[in-house]
């Protein structure tokens, strides 16, 4: 096989993201003022360490959420191309129904859901 397009496209890339670097780097501004380095939140300024430490709930109830919530997305082209499909369609969604319900009730059942 011929891999000279793949290694074009691989070097151009390279090219194209290290002449943005070197360009942004020669022309931005610059600035080295001690508030520059500080943790910036909101708008409000820090008090005390900005590294504390977060319970791993709160990232589990997170990904719970985006996950379903994007598996609900799913639900739109479903509910537009459902008349053309008929009954596959309508079992299909089913099916992707009965499996999110079962991870629902995995992740309640685990306590995923309940703020501790």
């Amino acid at each position: 096989m011929n891999f000279t397009l793949l290694v074009t496209v691989i070097v151009t890339g390279i090219t194209l993201v290290a002449a943005a670097y070197i360009i942004a780097k020669l022309i931005g501004p610059r600035s080295y003022a001690k508030v520059k380095g500080e943790p910036y939140e909101c708008g409000i300024p820090t008090k005390g360490s900005s590294w504390i430490p977060i319970h791993v709930g709160y990232y589990l109830f997170a990904i719970l959420f985006l996950m379903f919530d994007v598996e609900t997305v799913f639900l739109y082209p479903w509910a537009v191309v459902v008349k053309q499909f008929g009954a596959a369609a309508l079992l299909s969604i089913g099916f992707f129904l009965v499996v999110l319900v079962f991870g629902l009730a995995y992740a309640w059942r685990k306590g995923a859901l309940e703020w501790k």
